[in-house]
Parts: C-alpha cells; structure tokens; sequence
C-alpha cells in the first residue's frame, strides 16, 4: 500500500476570545475541531462546506501559518512540527484566493515568480531567469511580460502568476484556497482545466478547497465537507455526490440543479451556530431535518457507515438515495 504523502490526526485550532460586558468572560472558537485526514499521492481532495466553516483556517493550521492547539501533521511519514514548518513550506505551496491582493503590487512579476526559489537559495541568476521563463510558459504566459506589474494583467492572468510562484520550487501538494471564487465563469473553467493539466504533467497532490460543489465535483477524486469546524462527511467524490449520507451533504448536493433530484431542494431552517457558543449534541441537529432527541445530546463519531464512507451521524443511513440515480462522472467545466 502506498505510504500517505500527508495524515491528519485530530487536528485543532482554537482562537480565545472574550464576551460579556466587561471582556471578562473568555470562549473559545473552534474553528478547526479534531479534523483527521489523509491524502494520497496524486489524489485531489475536495474540502467543501459554508463560509466560515474554517476551511480557510485548516489551511493556514496545515502550513502552521496559524500554529495548531492541537493533533498531529506528517508529510511523506515523518511527523511536522512548528520548530521545522520550514522544511514542510520545501514541499507544500498555496495559491489563495484573490489574485488581486495576493500579489505584491510593487514587485514584477519575474520577482514574484522567484521570490520562492530566493527564499529557499535555489539556482543562481541564470537558471532562476530560466525557469521563470519556463513557468510564465507553462501557466499560459508570455514570458516577455516578466518586467510587467500585477496590475497589467486581468484577475485571470494574476492567478496564473500565482500558480507559477506556488510551482517555482517544485512541491509535491498544492493547497488550492478558493482558488477560482473571484474570477468570472469562463477563466474560472480555463484556470480549472490549467490545474489539472499542471497536476497530470507533474504528478502533484492537490487539496482544492471551495464552496462551489459542482467546482469540487469537477476536481476532486475525494470530498471531505466542513461543518462548523469539524469533518461530518468523507468519501470518494462520485459516491459521496450520488448518495451523500450526512444531511449537511445531502442539503449542498440538492443545491446544485445539475444533480437536484426531481427539482427538489432541500432547505436548512436558521442560520449556522455562534463558533464561540456551538450547540451540545451534533452540532448540526438545529437545523437538521432528520433530528431525533439524542441529536441534542450526543454528538456523533465520524465513522465508516459503508466502504470508504465516513459520516458523523447517528442516521446516516436513513433515507438513502438509490444507488444509480443521477451520473455523477466529472464532466467539463
């Protein structure tokens, strides 16, 4: 069996904040709570759920820009800490979401481009031109427009120049933060169709984080959804997409009308929980349509219901959708 290239373990990230009046009262939001994955490498996975749910944040606890309160990271089987997060950055490379603040206005794009490869003392001069030359090249670039600045090129374009920076110094994982959400339908389907072109070339790990399903169906081979913090669905895209078992998964499904079952959606009631003050139980069961009482008081482990399908719920099996009902295959963007 292959050795995973990146493990999860219980992975948490709290942030203390204070309340009442007087600021004396002091919470906790638990914006990543006792996440655990793996990823394959060459796999994509998927990580979808609402604004807010701390994707975003399980990121930047990934690459320990925000250090973790806890659980444990390993990169191609050795464990990662905070004192040696340098050698993970060697590895693991990010393009974020807006190509417009996400790239220094006053450097040229050549010096975005190899910053990387400067900060980690690859390559002298010549070789370093050359390969900014090579990435422009690759991600669809005139290489003659290295002495430009971002602001002469579209929001399509500045993403590009990111994927090139995130490339520069070879990594084996890219961790693609709502890496299209701010570009227009069409340029999101070319960057789309980039990635994957640059994954297959390259043999590259992808973790593509989005709230757009029907982005991450065209993307992941698996999809982990967030919710509130914690992981409340794992399992391969295809599957998870045609029977989702989780009714968090089931009601983000029904929200795309390409896989809505005889038009129907499924609509939550309310709106997610306070992070600092998250309900006991399953923290989904307010607005959760399958609620029974030990919702409310018992919260549910992520645990494997059928083969390679995770779900943290007590009735993830209850009204389960046939199997073969829609076609779940990736498709074009």
């Amino acid at each position: 069996m292959t050795q995973p290239l990146l493990e999860v373990r219980d992975l948490s990230k709290h942030f203390p904040v204070r309340k009442g009046l007087l600021g004396r009262e002091t919470a906790a939001v638990r914006a990543v709570d006792g996440v655990s994955l793996t990823l394959a490498p060459g796999e994509t996975l998927g990580l979808v759920g609402e604004s807010g749910c701390g994707k975003s944040t399980l990121v930047k606890t990934l690459l320990f820009l925000d250090p973790p309160t806890g659980g444990e990271i390993r990169f191609a089987g050795e464990p990662v800490t905070a004192v040696d997060a340098a050698r993970l950055h060697r590895h693991v490379q990010i393009v974020f979401q807006d190509p417009y603040t996400s790239l220094p206005p006053r450097m040229r794009v050549a010096e975005i481009i190899s910053d990387p490869l400067r900060i980690h003392g690859i390559g002298d001069r010549h070789s370093v031109e050359r390969r900014v030359r090579s990435l422009m090249q690759e991600v669809g670039l005139n290489p003659e427009r290295g002495n430009d600045y971002p602001f002469q090129f579209s929001g399509g374009q500045r993403q590009r120049i990111g994927i090139a920076r995130a490339l520069a110094i070879e990594p084996s994982l890219l961790l693609l933060d709502e890496a299209v959400s701010a570009l227009d339908v069409s340029v999101q389907a070319q960057v789309l169709n980039l990635l994957r072109d640059v994954q297959e070339r390259r043999e590259l790990t992808y973790i593509f984080i989005s709230h757009d399903l029907g982005v991450v169906r065209y993307m992941s081979d698996r999809i982990a959804v967030m919710y509130l913090g914690k992981i409340v669905e794992q399992g391969p895209a295809a599957e998870l997409y045609e029977r989702p078992l989780h009714p968090y998964t089931r009601a983000l499904v029904s929200a795309v009308p390409s896989l809505r079952r005889r038009g129907q959606r499924i609509r939550l009631a309310g709106e997610p929980p306070k992070p600092t003050d998250p309900p006991p139980g399953c923290t989904f069961h307010p607005r959760c349509p399958m609620a029974r009482p030990i919702c409310s008081y018992q919260a549910p482990p992520l645990k494997e219901w059928l083969p390679g399908r995770l779900a943290a719920c007590h009735f993830a099996l209850e009204g389960l959708p046939p199997a073969g009902a829609i076609d779940v295959g990736k498709g074009a963007a």
